[in-house]
């Protein structure tokens, strides 16, 4: 099989090859070519036939922003994911590019003896080899077996483990402990890789008149969040922030967990309240999605709905059960419609998940829920 081939598109050659190296590091990825602009690469890719790009954004001749313009028009469909750097502009600029249809991002290495080097490295590893995957699976190629990555990261640099896969079998709800779902009256979702743009659908077709409101822990960086949620305010009907401490969290607002930090809410006599720490990690992530349902699990157990979609890894899985068992309404993202199919597949193994739903009919069934609940 021929491994997921990649085209790193940016005009430092310093960090064309910091980025080769690590892709190469993983058996299943290669570097097909590079290129040092927008010009250059759309040059290279009729040859190159890549099944992922990688993009820097600030390039001379022609910058990543005027590269997704160029793509759209010339209707090229291979994936792109976006070279960020850490600060309010790269984040801005980031939001922009996903609207102009990047898929991803991940965080631009600091330097190859950068103390997160090797976080960063498996980011970059886990993001090209899902959507190479895809890629690869929509044009009818063969494709490798899914990543599986551990929360902590190995010691040898670059590395992330590759096993041969095996299609899990379709497991039953496990038998209920508590009660039945009475009256939804909050909504909480738990998503990481290929979510921006998987929220993006849900929230621009959400219900505008949905009567609860909505908490979210979407694993992404510290200084991208608050753009991330102003970017899906100006497509969502409801109103969208970054969650801050003492946020009210009330019907027609959805709350986005910060980078880096967790949140939590607190229902009080006359409102509910969000809270945000930064406790320990929990799975490898802050924020975590398993600390957010298991907060709204404790004071609304059987009036929740609870969402766990695209993602690598099992955050949420646990505490989604917790929901489940606490007589709260749960959903997963199905497997053809998740980039990576992690997050969902271990809670529907452990038999918490009721009801499998495709992205494109997420913010339906969650409305329809909520409706028949409420």
């Amino acid at each position: 099989m021929e491994p997921i081939s990649v085209v790193i598109c940016d005009d430092s050659a310093l960090m064309r090859n910091l980025i080769g190296k690590i892709v190469e590091s993983n058996p299943d990825l290669t570097v097909a070519g590079t290129a040092m602009n927008g010009n250059f690469l759309l040059k290279k890719l009729p040859r190159l036939n890549p099944d992922v790009i990688i993009l820097d954004l600030e390039m001379p001749e022609m910058n990543g922003i005027e590269f997704l313009k160029e793509r759209r028009r010339q209707n090229i469909d291979i994936p792109v994911i976006i070279l960020s750097s850490i600060a309010r502009k790269g984040a801005r600029i980031t939001m922009e590019a996903l609207s102009l249809g990047a898929a991803d991002f991940i965080m631009k290495p600091s330097g190859a003896v950068s103390e997160d080097i090797n976080t960063v490295a498996a980011r970059i590893i886990e993001t090209v080899h899902a959507y190479g995957t895809l890629y690869r699976r929509e044009k009818g190629k063969e494709a490798p077996p899914p990543l599986m990555v551990t929360p902590s990261l190995p010691k040898k640099k670059f590395t992330v483990e590759s096993p041969v896969s095996t299609k899990p079998p379709d497991f039953p709800p496990a038998n209920r402990t508590g009660p039945e779902p009475d009256g939804i009256k909050i909504i909480a979702i738990g998503i990481s890789t290929g979510g921006p743009n998987a929220l993006r659908e849900v929230f621009s077709k959400i219900d505008p008149d949905l009567p609860v409101p909505i908490v979210v822990v979407q694993h992404m960086p510290e200084g991208f969040t608050e753009e991330f949620a102003n970017s899906l305010d100006r497509i969502c009907p409801l109103e969208v922030k970054e969650a801050a401490e003492g946020d009210i969290i009330k019907p027609g607002r959805v709350l986005i967990a910060p980078g880096n930090h967790h949140l939590e809410v607190e229902k009080r006599r006359l409102a509910t309240i969000a809270h945000i720490t930064t406790a320990d990690p929990v799975n490898g992530h802050r924020p975590s999605a398993d600390v957010l349902f298991a907060s709204v699990t404790k004071y609304f157990k059987n009036n929740m709905l609870g969402v766990i979609m695209t993602g690598m890894g099992k955050d949420g899985a646990r505490e989604i059960g917790t929901i489940y068992n606490s007589g709260g309404f749960t959903i997963g993202q199905d497997e053809a419609s998740s980039i990576v199919y992690g997050m969902p597949r271990v809670a529907r193994d452990l038999g918490y998940i009721q009801r499998q739903v495709s992205l494109h009919d997420m913010a339906d069934t969650i409305s329809s829920i909520v409706a028949d609940y409420y």
